[in-house]
């Protein structure tokens, strides 16, 4: 039932209680799993996921995510901390595998009391997971693949993501689409929250009634009022369609690229010029291919840092997931899960209604 028979006949109160009430239950895994109302993560997204965007996300019945990245245990201590200044609410902290510190990072979370750690970026060691649930936390990790979800669950992690291709930053090669049908009729030892390209509750629903325990979300968020994103970022994501969210492009396989999600701009065109120089000089004679390859792969550093603080964006990189196309406004973040509540109560409101009608 679309949303303009249901703006002519609105839902009653009793026909709004009760499909909240189903919205309830079909999030209750992960609801409990976090320890929040709503099952809604919010997405790591480095620069954007600290302290301000996090609390709020919190505070407003979702659980937020501080985004690691390459913070250091002194400085991401002191996030922690900062973080729950502003909420008494649960919130994560993701973090990077491939960290050189990552022992003295978990350490850190622990030692601050943070009850979920996501491990991102690469299967987490043996040693890692262990010491987090040693430590009394719960371990969530990424998986792009049916294979890896049944050897994460395995190796003892508590809650599992899968993110589609649709999703910004670093992404895999699978549309979450796929993933959702591959995955979630086959894992049902932990819950799975889905991610990447997701900018509406009634989508988030589809996916809770295939069996998934919540749903991440990061670019709806990170054009958020409480989100300290630059101006010109927020206005560029305020701007773009979803086609214009796209991954960078690689041109010779001997240089491999890893895929990043975000608004095409003059940096991604001359990304595409440094590799084919970087490639004539190699195949020249004038580097080696290691040399190339660090060539290429330094093209883009700090790049996201000039997007989200300075405010460059035409040449900085501004990582953004194909849902970008339906950010719309800066909304404060409780406005943004409201709407997602809404939409989904809306969409399983329909849905009841079809199904009284076929009797």
């Amino acid at each position: 039932m679309s949303e303009a028979v249901l703006a002519e006949h609105p839902p009653t109160d009793a026909e709004r209680t009760r499909a909240r009430n189903r919205l309830n239950r079909l999030w209750a895994r992960g609801a409990d799993f976090l320890g929040t109302p709503y099952a809604i993560l919010g997405g790591a997204m480095s620069w954007l996921s600290e302290r301000h965007l996090v609390s709020a996300i919190s505070n407003a019945g979702g659980f937020g995510v501080i985004a690691c990245g390459a913070m250091e245990p002194a400085r991401l201590a002191e996030e922690i901390a900062a973080t729950r200044a502003m909420t008494d609410k649960p919130f994560g902290v993701n973090l990077i595998t491939m960290h050189p510190m990552l022992d003295d990072l978990i350490r850190v979370c622990l030692d601050a009391g943070v009850g979920h750690i996501v491990l991102a970026g690469g299967i987490p060691p043996g040693a890692a997971i262990k010491a987090i649930k040693d430590g009394g936390a719960r371990v969530i990790a990424f998986s792009p693949a049916l294979v890896l979800a049944k050897r994460l669950v395995r190796m003892g992690v508590d809650a599992l993501v899968i993110e589609g291709a649709e999703a910004g930053g670093h992404v895999g090669p699978v549309s979450l689409t796929v993933l959702a049908q591959e995955i979630l009729p086959h894992i049902r030892d932990v819950p799975i929250f889905v991610a990447g390209g997701l900018g509406r509750g009634d989508a988030l629903v589809s996916y809770l009634e295939q069996g998934a325990a919540g749903g991440q979300f990061g670019t709806r968020f990170a054009a958020a009022e409480e989100s300290i994103a630059h101006e010109k970022f927020k206005k560029a994501f305020l701007r773009a369609a979803a086609r214009d969210a796209v991954t960078s492009p690689q041109l010779d396989e001997r240089f491999p690229v890893i895929p990043v999600r975000g608004l095409a701009n003059e940096g991604g065109r001359k990304f595409l010029a440094h590799q084919a120089d970087v490639i004539r000089r190699f195949q020249g004679g004038d580097l080696t291919r290691e040399a190339a390859q660090l060539e290429i792969e330094h093209f883009w550093a700090g790049a996201l840092r000039r997007a989200v603080i300075e405010g460059d964006v035409e040449h900085g990189s501004v990582m953004a997931g194909q849902s970008v196309g339906m950010v719309t406004a800066v909304q404060p973040v409780a406005q943004i899960i409201a709407d997602l509540i809404d939409q989904a109560v809306l969409a399983l409101v329909g849905q009841q209604r079809r199904m009284d009608a076929d009797g």
